[in-house]
């Protein structure tokens, strides 16, 4: 038989390693079988392999321990459900507004009283201003703890804050007082600037603010000033509130209401009550668009895009103008309109609906939702209308739809035998569930100002009320309250505005459900 050269897995021979054949089985046993070097030195290199894995893994476990106890996790605001700022002998004005001014990432309230003293022992005197003195205060939005306070020089004019929106200033509100104009940080309550009005007439809200035109990297802003014969426009720097340039002289009524508005092709405008001004050109030009005899309020449909469509609203009318072309969308006829109406998703076809209060005579009022795609009317209630109400609000929800907040009171709540100006209620409408009204608050005092919002990304919905003297020249009980908009609704709050097949029970729950978003 032929031999092979190789041994295989039948042979009872295998070669070794210096290529003598070496007898398997029973032959093995009578001397000692020789070890290959290669497969020894392949054997350890395994375990070296084996060992710097798993001291590896080992390294990697303690780097992880120990970065996740150096660092904590983030920790989310503890919110008290409702807060209450009590200010004895004070006076407060029209103004509310919502600012970041620390780092928890919720928004923060900021408002002004009048008085002798701040609630962080600080006095007019010691500020070496007259007392009483206005004092600019900011609220934490989860507990009202007050974070600053600036007292400025009374009188109290008017003060605006960008809420939120992105300048390049180091400055968020303005404060027009005692013919000054002042600006103050955020986060500090620290003075910017401070210049003296640069006209005689006081200027009206909101401040415009346009790009950087001095070239200083800071955007600049302007104010509109205005009386019964004419209208005034004054540029300012936004970096230390000098003017910049020479007034503005519009022949033109006073305006009640303007906005800053920005064409397709990157043109500013300024929209007054009865036309547009063209800024930053050579020979600037005044165009009349519409002519409003009555107070208008020109309210912009989004308000972070000066592009945006344009609520006009005067009289009896309410019209949607196109942001692009400045030509009527539609346009819808009232008895009379009564203050700003408000804008929210009643349907979901992405389109902001437009929520208007018409005074109907005998002390009522119909608050109307029109479709803002066609002016249409989608819901409605007349309640009695309250002298002094705030006007209506509403909040996005996850579901495509706004929850919307109406105050007036019911017919069927009324007492004949009270004025109605003596209690305010506000009420919760729900578009899927529209024959029904939640109601929320009832409030006896006086109200200077009232805001629902979000107070974290997506979270967290709330509505703030300030109350305080009706008139500016009686002290008083100022309070601010901020409430949790689902908290405390129960069953006994439903009021039934028709025939309605679903229980108070299945109503309360709904709202419930309800979940916020930006």
């Amino acid at each position: 038989m032929e031999r092979s050269d190789h041994a295989t897995e039948g042979d009872p021979l295998k070669r070794g390693e210096d290529g003598t054949e070496t007898v398997t089985g029973a032959a093995s046993a009578s001397g000692p079988k020789k070890r290959s070097c290669k497969g020894l030195g392949f054997s350890r290199l395994t375990h070296w392999r084996t060992a710097v894995f798993f001291l590896s893994l080992f390294l990697c476990l303690i780097i992880v321990f120990a970065f996740s106890f150096i660092m904590p996790c983030p920790v989310r605001a503890q919110y008290l459900v409702t807060w209450k700022k009590t200010f004895s002998e004070s006076v407060t004005y029209e103004f509310l507004a919502f600012e970041h001014s620390n780092d928890d990432k919720v928004k923060d309230v900021l408002f002004i009283i009048k008085n002798t003293n701040g609630t962080l022992n600080q006095t007019c005197t010691e500020a070496g201003l007259p007392s009483p003195c206005v004092f600019v205060v900011a609220v934490d939005g989860t507990d009202g703890d007050t974070l600053w306070e600036r007292p400025l020089h009374p009188e109290f004019q008017w003060a605006h804050c960008d809420q939120g929106k992105k300048t390049s200033r180091t400055w968020h509100c303005l404060m027009s007082h005692s013919g000054n104009l002042t600006a103050i940080n955020k986060n500090t309550g620290h003075v910017i600037w401070q210049q003296p009005q640069p006209t005689v007439l006081v200027g009206s809200l909101p401040v415009l603010s346009v790009p950087d035109l001095d070239q200083d990297q800071v955007d600049d802003v302007v104010l509109v000033a205005s009386n019964s014969t004419l209208t005034q426009l004054i540029l300012l720097s936004g970096k230390t509130g000098a003017q910049m340039g020479s007034t503005v002289v519009l022949d033109s009524v006073q305006t009640a209401n303007h906005l800053i508005h920005v064409t397709v092709k990157g043109f500013y405008y300024i929209l007054l009550q009865n036309g547009l001004y063209q800024l930053f050109k050579r020979n600037p030009g005044y165009k009349t668009l519409w002519f409003l005899k009555d107070k208008c309020y020109l309210v912009r449909t989004k308000e972070a895009d000066d592009s945006s469509d344009l609520l006009v609203v005067s009289g009896n009318e309410v019209a949607l103008i196109n942001g692009k072309t400045l030509r009527l969308k539609w346009k819808f006829s009232c008895s009379s309109v009564i203050g700003k109406p408000s804008l929210g998703h009643f349907n979901k076809d992405g389109v902001l609906d437009v929520v208007v209060e018409d005074d109907v005579g005998n002390q009522t009022k119909r608050i109307i939702i029109l479709d803002g795609k066609s002016g249409g009317v989608l819901w409605e209630v007349r309640l009695l209308a309250i002298a002094n109400s705030p006007g209506p609000a509403s909040i996005y929800t996850t579901k495509s739809i706004s929850v919307f907040i109406v105050w007036g009171l019911m017919p069927s709540e009324s007492n004949s035998t009270k004025p109605l100006s003596i209690s305010q209620r506000s009420y919760l409408l729900h578009p899927h569930h529209s024959e029904v009204l939640l109601e929320i608050t009832n409030v006896t005092d006086h109200i200077l100002s009232f805001k629902a919002t979000l107070m974290e990304h997506g979270r967290h919905a709330a509505y703030l009320l300030l109350t305080g003297p009706e008139s500016e020249d009686t002290n008083g009980t100022v309070v601010l309250t901020k409430q949790k908009l689902k908290q405390n609704i129960s069953k006994d709050d439903v009021r039934h505005l028709g025939t309605s097949t679903e229980t108070n029970e299945e109503i309360v729950e709904a709202f419930q459900r309800l979940r916020f978003s930006d």
